[in-house]
């Protein structure tokens, strides 16, 4: 993702302030090796089963794991009349998934006559995500895509002055949020949960999961007769790179103002 998105040397507003020149088209693709086994199950059944595995970080895109074909569950795999064309990387031929009576129709792709300047997909298919039931980093199950090895997460204590209103009505105020820094990402402030009127929010019905941080629970703002939803977001059983932030509110909402000083 930090190559390909925000600001990053394969992203269309890729940085100025370097002393070189990449040659390099608009839409730039870059495979590297993946470092772990990768699986993929349907059912309960592994469809894919890796440890050959690469990353393709394409200009837009989120990264693409690509695997050997034979790395795939030859059996399960069905010819389909789909194709598509990508002019940077040639015609894609399409495979539907069959296992234990299901089909996922089209999930797998390949490349076998890639462009020339993309010949080295010769050999691998790549499976969409969610044509799978799970997939797993070595044992660890993994959700949204697999964590980039070029994206991190940083949180840093920070004596920063947060003040959250709507209107006339404080919803939280600290001087000690954590700021959690996401590549690519602005930096955002995660507010204590002693800091915060917890009087006037309730749980919303939406959630969002993050590879890196976790799953978000979201939260509704109700102050007097006005009910905003989603303006706040925690994470209560977060993975490693979310653990110094466990419980604390991010607010972002363009009717709240969000104001900010140094301590």
């Amino acid at each position: 993702m930090s190559l390909t998105f925000g600001g990053g040397p394969l992203a269309v507003n890729a940085p100025t302030t370097v002393n070189y020149t990449l040659d390099s088209p608009k839409h730039a693709l870059y495979l590297h090796p993946f470092p772990r086994r990768v699986r993929a199950a349907v059912g309960g059944t592994t469809v894919l089963d890796s440890d050959r595995g690469s990353l393709l970080h394409e200009t837009r895109l989120m990264p693409q794991l690509y695997v050997p074909t034979e790395d795939l569950l030859a059996s399960a795999l069905e010819p389909s009349d789909h194709t598509t064309h990508c002019p940077f990387k040639g015609d894609a031929v399409y495979h539907h998934l069959s296992v234990g009576g299901r089909t996922v129709e089209n999930a797998v792709w390949s490349y076998p006559d890639p462009n020339p300047e993309a010949a080295w997909l010769r050999g691998l298919s790549a499976l969409y995500w969610e044509a799978a039931d799970s997939w797993f980093d070595e044992d660890e199950e993994v959700h949204g895509h697999l964590r980039d090895p070029f994206h991190r997460v940083d949180v840093r204590p920070s004596s920063l002055r947060v003040r959250v209103a709507l209107g006339d009505t404080v919803v939280a105020q600290t001087s000690a949020p954590q700021v959690l820094s996401e590549t690519g990402l602005p930096n955002r402030l995660y507010l204590p949960p002693g800091d915060v009127r917890r009087d006037l929010l309730v749980p919303s019905a939406t959630t969002a999961y993050c590879p890196y941080k976790g799953r978000a629970a979201y939260w509704t703002l109700r102050v007097g007769d006005r009910e905003i939803p989603d303006v706040a977001w925690t994470l209560p059983d977060p993975l490693k790179d979310g653990r110094e932030v466990r419980d604390h509110f991010c607010f972002l909402h363009d009717d709240l103002e969000i104001t900010v000083e140094r301590g």
